[in-house]
């Protein structure tokens, strides 16, 4: 199976003329009765290698982390991350492999950023000691650590810009996007004391604006012919659970058995999520949410005095509800793509666009 990206990259190759490129598009929309933009593609899987090489990498990894971390604990994270961008220009650079490409980016943005947290564990009580002795006063403590916080999180987001630039995986905007949300999150927590006690209101504003962040990419490549449209499909994944979890933890959909009033709640958002997934053409809305619509339906067929078969119940309305969804994904799409009027000149088309001769 060949992705966007590799039809793309034999139009600029030569391989192929852009004509045959449209026409093999075409052709694959007619054959499945849908716009290529509905299947909302990215690639994961070049083959089986993949999983053999992302396999021998995590083993590698694992082995060259636990090695450096025994010498020293900074030692771990900076031979993880240098092994990684080693690999990465061989496996990701030349080979232009998926999933190893993934791994190898986590790795080294995670490495980077244990490098400097294991300088921070490796001199704690020091730290502790300094901190203390700059201030006897617990938010300026807070600050402080809020800070150091920050600066770890920076760190990383530069790193993953420096791989981006260098490799350009498409996940890694979405890493370094994750890692500024973290700068800001830290001290804003560290500097304000009461924006401490407002955690989910923080995240659901950090998810938000990394939603928007997610459509500026995605409006650049409406019909999804670039690399900019896999890193929208990331940054949607990213900014995905951010909004979900932050909106039903604010509601305390978790905090005590729900009743009949907040479960309609639940699921009204979740369809709320799903218009909103139909207009962006984006799952990862719904699935990060799934959980809690689940828990809703579960509640609601145990207060209906299903208690045996709640579970049983939940699974056949919402699998069913979401096949169906699937089946007719872009007929919906027509429906509320088409009510949103000039808004819907931003979003990805509905018909696909065809050659002139064809």
């Amino acid at each position: 199976m060949y992705s966007e990206q590799d039809l793309m990259s034999a139009v600029e190759a030569g391989a192929i003329t852009p004509d045959a490129a449209a026409a093999l598009r075409n052709h694959i929309a007619a054959t499945r009765g849908a716009p290529s933009v509905d299947e909302e593609q990215f690639r994961l899987l070049t083959g089986f290698n993949d999983i053999f090489v992302a396999i021998a990498s995590a083993l590698l990894l694992a082995a060259v982390g636990w090695i450096g971390g025994s010498v020293w604990s900074p030692l771990g994270g900076a031979a993880v991350a240098a092994v990684a961008w080693g690999l990465a220009e061989y496996f990701t650079r030349e080979r232009r492999m998926a999933l190893p490409s993934i791994l190898l980016l986590l790795a080294f943005v995670g490495g980077v950023a244990a490098t400097l947290a294991g300088v921070v564990a490796d001199n704690g009580d020091a730290l502790g000691r300094w901190i203390e002795a700059q201030s006897a006063d617990r938010n300026v403590q807070m600050a402080i650590a809020g800070t150091i916080a920050a600066v770890i999180a920076g760190v990383a987001a530069f790193a993953a810009w420096l791989h981006w630039r260098r490799f350009m995986v498409p996940i890694t905007v979405a890493a370094g996007a994750v890692a500024v949300v973290g700068v800001v999150m830290s001290l804003i927590v560290g500097l304000i004391p009461p924006a401490r006690d407002a955690i989910f209101p923080l995240v659901l504003v950090a998810g938000i604006a990394m939603f928007a962040f997610a459509m500026r990419w995605d409006i650049s490549d409406r019909e999804r012919r670039t690399r900019r449209s896999d890193v929208a499909f990331w940054l949607h994944l990213a900014a995905a659970p951010m909004i979900a979890h932050s909106v039903f933890h604010m509601l305390g959909v978790f905090d005590a058995r729900i009743g009949v009033g907040m479960a309609v709640i639940v699921v009204a958002l979740y369809v709320a999520f799903a218009i909103v997934a139909l207009a962006v053409d984006r799952r990862a809305l719904l699935v990060s949410s799934l959980a809690y619509v689940l828990y809703a339906l579960v509640s609601l067929f145990e207060t209906a005095g299903a208690v045996e078969l709640s579970a049983a119940f939940t699974g056949l309305v919402i699998g069913s509800a979401l096949l169906l969804l699937s089946a007719f994904w872009h007929r919906a799409r027509g429906l509320v793509v088409g009510a949103l009027g000039t808004i819907a000149g931003y979003l990805p088309p509905v018909q696909q666009p065809r050659l002139a001769h064809v």
